[in-house]
């Protein structure tokens, strides 16, 4: 009898798995938290967290040599970042259906992670919030053994995110890997911003003119400015965050049918975020004609490299922003 023959296993899931965990680490994971941190009063930060945390587990932290702050949250940290909710939730092992689940209470902060959203109803749950997810943190530090360390903090978040990436379908790893871009970009106007929601930016650039920022379909991101109290269509953004270079050209091929249609609705540049490494380049641009700029998924949902980098400089100047 013959025996099967031993074949290679393909590297494209594993690849979108690194776009999502290049995501992750800027709003949900260590480097997002360690960014933010630098951003606010510590003062205020201690005051908040000697008020919350037990005096037995910050001993047990303290003898460790790992921070109050990066285990235990405090509202001044999700005012900063909202989507740190996710760094809290993942550290503690709780998958997102269940933690925003029917009984939770936590379902009203749900676009905080998510979206970066938040309200002034979400504000005010901050204080039971930090109450609540301390409570088991808290057993967490107590129960781990000999003692919880800073790897331990930085690596148990990455148990329940593995899993909630391995969960997702290529449609649902599309979405994110859109949702974070759009995250991405709101991190750039961040200061210009006078009003956020879910899937909208309004911001108001240098020539005191506002400009929206929106998730859509066809295309996935619209840029519109307003001129005398009319929208004019700017930018329209195609992101792909793919699997694989096999089918890289047919998503560059959907990339081009929806500029087609933005072309047709006025907008005058044309984005598309996809992987480019590896691929040939000069064939991709056959296949969607009508980009004006590529810029590769993995810098851009990484927040680093030339291409994050170029896209940055494109976005400011588009949008009318201070560099």
């Amino acid at each position: 009898m013959m025996q099967a023959a031993i074949k290679p296993f393909p590297a494209a899931r594993q690849i979108a798995f690194y776009q999502l965990l290049a995501a992750a680490r800027k709003t949900w994971l260590m480097d997002a938290l360690s960014e933010t941190l630098g951003q606010i009063d510590p003062r205020v930060l201690k005051s908040q967290l000697g008020d919350l945390v037990p005096a037995d587990v910050q001993k047990l932290l303290a003898a460790s040599g790992v921070r109050d702050e990066h285990v235990f949250p405090a509202p001044v940290v999700l005012e900063t970042t909202p989507t740190l909710v996710g760094y809290y939730r993942l550290l503690l092992g709780i998958p997102q259906k269940t933690f925003y689940g029917t009984g939770t209470g936590m379902g009203r902060l749900k676009s905080m992670e998510t979206r970066g959203v938040l309200n002034a109803t979400q504000k005010s749950l901050l204080p039971d919030f930090c109450k609540a997810m301390t409570a088991g943190l808290a057993d967490l530090v107590r129960q781990v053994s000999p003692a919880i360390t800073l790897q331990d903090v930085k690596e148990l978040p990455l148990l329940t995110i593995g899993s909630q990436f391995q969960g997702g379908n290529n449609n649902v790893i599309g979405r994110q890997a859109t949702i974070d871009v759009f995250l991405a970009i709101a991190d750039i106007c961040k200061s210009h911003i006078i009003k956020r929601e879910e899937r909208k930016l309004i911001l108001h650039n240098a020539a005191g003119r506002k400009v929206i920022i929106a998730l859509s379909s066809d295309p996935d991101v619209r840029i519109q400015e307003e001129f005398s109290g009319d929208l004019r269509n700017k930018v329209a953004i195609e992101i792909k965050g793919g699997l694989d270079k096999s089918n890289a050209h047919n998503r560059a091929g959907e990339a081009e049918k929806s500029h087609q249609k933005a072309k047709n609705q006025g907008f005058r540049d044309f984005w598309t975020v996809i992987v480019k490494k590896g691929l040939d380049m000069s064939k991709l641009k056959s296949e969607s004609p009508t980009t004006t700029l590529w810029f590769d998924a993995a810098q851009v949902l990484g927040r680093n490299g030339e291409d994050w980098n170029a896209f940055r400089r494109r976005l400011i100047g588009e949008v009318g922003i201070p560099l």
